[in-house]
């Protein structure tokens, strides 16, 4: 879904009188000057849409000395964010607008007239005449001075969090969440608005009958599995057979997010039950899922799956759900079997296809990740209060007896806090760097952001 950006600025033009001081701060004083801040913004708006690398839409200027009529206040509140380009105009103005939406300040210092609210942001905005915030629509984070970069990696947060929230998640099995059962899942519900639709098993097993049946799908099935096997980067070293099932798997999971209108699903028993109802394990029709866009974890493990869904659309990259290790020595290990191929959205990853590790069964992807890859890693707690996020470096794709695609990461701040502050169990890992994206996200659901 686009985020819809609709673009406020807000002035006064002043009436010089004689003998008073009849002007505020700021260098939009006259019609001129506002005609020429307008052609401005509309320059930069272009240049910012140019420059997203996720889907937005931004909606016509208004510009306002005081809250506008119907029209205008629609387009307002159908919007996803408010930019409001503060030049001048009243504090009730711009109460009114940051009450309605999440929204960002855009100050001038520099990069063109200066704007009275560069003066006043702070003490009468952000704390109302006293020395601490004291309203809950906007904090220091939401207003940016001159730099439109750092407008975008706010739009960029948001984004992740629209689609976060709300969104439909098929569970194979009863969702739950790893050391918290159910609570887990009633968390994901109320903070997160998750949409969680459950699959039984024994409707599964019903779909892949019915697949195994259809003598189309089953060609299909060795046909893309012939491909997939002849990519380069693929080599096999399990059965050939268990691809096959794999590739009959991917299509029921393909047909129920269809049907379900969906672009995430997650496996519960994924080590268990499913092995002998699709006789090969899920690892890979849940990498290859993810190298199409969607979202595909195992475990059902709804301590970390909003972790998941958040940083996959603020980095617009597949991310890998893994198990961590102890820290130790500014190093961690992280290991699961359903690692994305596609970890930078574009390019595939050398990748063996193994079994999977603790049923040496089916067929699970071994991917090599990328040397010297800056990462992202975030660390959510069972009670989904406190999320711990670092920056990494892959080391190496070692190869030890335990889950397939497994990394070493060298950690990027502070290790031995790490080791003591870490929460809950599954962990999230993407490609790039999207601290400042996470932090800003999660203060709009009151979730606390630590960074290591």
């Amino acid at each position: 879904m686009n985020l819809l950006i609709k673009p406020v600025l807000t002035y006064w033009l002043y009436q010089r009188e004689n003998a008073t001081s009849w002007r505020a701060w700021g260098g939009i004083q006259d019609k001129n000057d506002l005609t020429k801040e307008i052609e401005r913004i509309r320059a930069e708006l272009k240049d910012l849409a140019s420059k997203a690398d996720f889907p937005i839409k931004v909606m016509p200027l208004s510009c306002m000395e005081k809250i506008g009529g119907k029209s205008e206040m629609k387009e307002i509140d159908s919007s996803d964010v408010i930019l409001i380009y503060a030049a001048s105009g009243g504090e009730d103005t711009l109460r009114d607008l940051i009450s309605r939406k999440p929204s960002i300040v855009f100050l001038r210092h520099r990069s063109g007239p200066l704007y009275l609210w560069y003066e006043i942001a702070h003490p009468v905005l952000i704390r109302r005449y006293t020395d601490m915030p004291s309203q809950t629509w906007i904090d220091y984070d939401d207003v940016v001075v001159d730099d439109y970069a750092e407008v975008l990696w706010r739009l960029r947060a948001l984004y992740g969090l629209k689609n976060t929230l709300g969104a439909r998640i098929i569970s194979i099995g009863e969702p739950w969440g790893w050391g918290v059962g159910k609570k887990a899942v009633s968390l994901a519900r109320l903070k997160w608005n998750i949409d969680i639709k459950t699959v039984s098993y024994e409707d599964l097993n019903r779909r892949i009958k019915e697949a195994r049946e259809n003598t189309d799908y089953v060609m299909q099935a060795k046909l893309q599995a012939e491909k997939y096997l002849k990519q380069k980067g693929i080599s096999l070293k399990t059965d050939r057979k268990f691809v096959v099932n794999a590739f009959l798997l991917y299509q029921v999971f393909k047909d129920l997010l269809r049907e379900f209108k969906a672009k995430a699903i997650t496996v519960s028993e994924c080590m268990t039950t499913i092995m002998p109802i699709a006789e090969t394990t899920a690892c890979l029709p849940l990498s290859l899922l993810n190298d199409e866009g969607y979202l595909a974890f195992c475990e059902s493990d709804f301590v970390v799956i909003p972790a998941g869904i958040l940083l996959h659309y603020i980095s617009g990259k597949p991310v890998f759900l893994a198990d961590p290790t102890y820290p130790h020595n500014g190093i961690v290990t992280l290991a699961h079997c359903t690692a994305p191929r596609k970890m930078d959205g574009k390019n595939y990853e050398e990748t063996e296809i193994l079994t999977h590790f603790e049923s040496d069964y089916g067929a699970a992807p071994k991917v090599i990740f990328r040397k010297k890859q800056e990462v992202t890693v975030i660390v959510p707690d069972f009670k989904g209060e406190r999320w711990i996020g670092f920056k990494g470096e892959i080391l190496e794709s070692p190869s030890f007896p335990i889950c397939r695609s497994q990394v070493d990461i060298k950690i990027n701040g502070d290790w031995k806090r790490l080791l003591k502050e870490m929460k809950g169990f599954h962990w999230i890992m993407a490609y790039g760097n999207y601290l400042n994206e996470v932090g800003y996200a999660l203060d709009k659901v009151g979730v606390k952001w630590e960074v290591i």
